[in-house]
């Protein structure tokens, strides 16, 4: 089930781009990843809310639902939807805030940032409430200590490099802030992976090729979540940027995992 995600944060980055990384199961370039990335989202960018609802049979709403429900958030917070993608999680974090609160979605994909834009509009949200900065998520366009959540659903595993995102999440946070991170783990159910890798590489792929025409993108996708790292491995990543009380909630028997941090 793969929530597409947003993910399409790679970094540019000149000193990483000539290393050797995956992509998916693939070894490529730290600059093949970057467009072969950007590339994927930029396929599916206008039926990426129609295959999430598809591949994980609506059940990513209920997930970002509660990512949304345990924002630290209220009126006047400021926060930044890092690889925003089609802007349900910004739409969910503004309403919650109300009017006097801002979301800044930010992406790397200029198509899919754009779907954002469209439904901000669309849900009636004005400049100053929610607002799109094309951004790459390991170099944030924004200054220290400036919101009070970051969150990014779908998206990390996508980045070519997973610390340095961490470490920007880290730094445009204010004192006290909350960062937040939905997504794709590993089972914990007994006999769930069995039933998972089967949906996964057979059905899912399938489904991109009929609904999109582009199975290869689809494929990428299920990769990409099975190379990024389990549970208490990402915890561990979060904690080393520098996030204090970080912990982990399961969904759907360890499918989906929701990290949480704090800059003390």
């Amino acid at each position: 089930m793969n929530d597409l995600n947003h993910t399409n944060n790679t970094e540019t980055a000149d000193s990483q781009a000539s290393d050797t990384t995956h992509f998916g199961y693939e070894t490529v370039s730290g600059q093949e990843k970057v467009e072969r990335v950007m590339g994927v989202f930029s396929s599916v960018a206008s039926q990426y809310d129609i295959m999430n609802d598809l591949m994980s049979g609506g059940m990513h709403r209920s997930w970002k639902r509660c990512m949304i429900a345990k924002a630290a958030i209220g009126a006047g917070s400021w926060v930044l939807d890092v690889a925003a993608g089609s802007g349900d999680i910004a739409i969910g974090l503004a309403n919650k805030m109300g009017s006097a609160g801002r979301v800044v979605l930010t992406d790397l994909n200029g198509p899919m940032l754009l779907e954002g834009a469209r439904r901000i509009i669309d849900a009636g949200l004005l400049p100053g409430r929610a607002d799109c900065i094309q951004s790459d998520g390991t170099k944030l366009a924004f200054d220290d200590n400036s919101f009070d959540c970051v969150t990014i659903a779908f998206g990390i595993r996508n980045f070519l490099d997973i610390e340095a995102g961490l470490a920007e999440f880290y730094r445009v946070l204010k004192p006290g802030g909350q960062f937040m991170c939905l997504e794709f783990s590993r089972p914990v159910l007994p006999g769930l992976d069995v039933i998972y890798d089967a949906f996964s590489f057979n059905i899912i792929p399938l489904i991109g090729e009929k609904v999109t025409g582009d199975r290869a993108s689809y494929q990428y996708l299920v990769e990409s979540i099975r190379r990024f790292p389990d549970q208490q491995r990402f915890s561990k990543l979060i904690a080393n940027a520098g996030f204090e009380l970080v912990k982990h909630d399961n969904m759907s028997g360890g499918i989906v995992a929701l990290h949480r941090g704090y800059k003390v």
